[in-house]
């Protein structure tokens, strides 16, 4: 099974009737019906195609990416100090 890379696309639409359209152009994972926004995930070889024509549609106010796929996601473990675990312990 070979992964695509993908990357998600923020988009602000003004109506909540424009969520079928915003379907076609990739796969939609959240919608906020609040603040009136979807992410769109999409492959990150097509990204700036989509992202042009999210900004042509008459109903999108803004796009923006997600920084996702930049983020640094390898953590390093902390190195527990021995002195420490015997401070809290009592003698009785």
């Amino acid at each position: 099974m070979i992964r695509t890379k993908r990357q998600g696309l923020i988009v602000w639409f003004q109506h909540m009737k424009n969520i079928k359209q915003l379907k076609r152009y990739g796969h939609l994972i959240s919608v906020s019906r609040k603040l009136r926004y979807a992410v769109i995930y999409v492959d990150q070889e097509e990204i700036e195609e989509k992202y042009e024509k999210f900004e042509k549609l008459a109903y999108v106010s803004k796009v923006a990416y997600s920084h996702k796929p930049m983020i640094r996601t390898t953590f390093e473990s902390k190195k527990l100090d021995k002195k420490k675990d015997y401070e809290y312990e009592m003698g009785i």
